[in-house]
């Protein structure tokens, strides 16, 4: 396997293993573990823990940006939003560690800004805002559409992750289609 390879696997365990523990609580030594690989091997494809989860949490966004992107192709207006609402929720419920991904990512950056550390999130604001732009294209460039599109998602991921099923009330101000699929969550951005 070359170490091109070998990087993929690692974002790909990263993806996984910060899914699930953050930023803080997954060790390197998982990671490692879970690619068949020892630690220094690790630290050879990336220089430390921070360079593993932001090439992660920027996989997660060029993920979800990308969804978004075929989702829309071709199509304009509430056609394009209904499509990648559709299309998100789809990849939020067959890929659950996208979701948490998610909000790990938040919750790192935020942690890292209350710290003092504005360099640790500037990629991730940054693949933020390509993703917005994407979006904000698709959705004809209108900034009421774009902001109302995101908003409706973050909280839609919030809920999700709180793991209200979809016939709570909380769900009740929410078309029906942008409700979570069955009890355990889901979601539509």
């Amino acid at each position: 396997m070359s170490a091109e390879e070998r990087r993929e696997s690692v974002v790909r365990a990263a993806i996984t293993e910060f899914a699930r523990g953050g930023y803080n609580a997954t060790s390197t030594e998982a990671i490692a573990r879970r690619v068949g690989v020892s630690q220094p091997y690790l630290f050879r494809l990336f220089p430390n823990k921070q360079a593993i989860f932001l090439a992660a949490a920027e996989r997660c966004l060029e993920e979800t940006r990308r969804v978004f992107a075929e989702a829309s192709e071709g199509l304009e207006g509430e056609e394009a939003l209904g499509a990648m609402a559709e299309a998100y929720q789809r990849l939020i419920v067959d890929d659950g560690e996208k979701l948490m991904m998610q909000m790990q990512m938040y919750a790192a950056v935020a942690a890292a800004e209350a710290a003092g550390d504005r360099a640790f999130g500037e990629s991730l604001r940054t693949a933020w805002e390509r993703m917005w732009s994407d979006v904000h294209i698709a959705l004809g460039a209108d900034e009421n559409e774009t902001t109302s599109f995101l908003a409706y998602g973050m909280l839609i991921n919030t809920l999700a992750s709180l793991g209200f099923p979809s016939d709570h009330r909380v769900w009740s101000g929410f078309h029906i289609s942008s409700r979570p699929a069955g009890a355990s969550g889901g979601s539509a951005g």
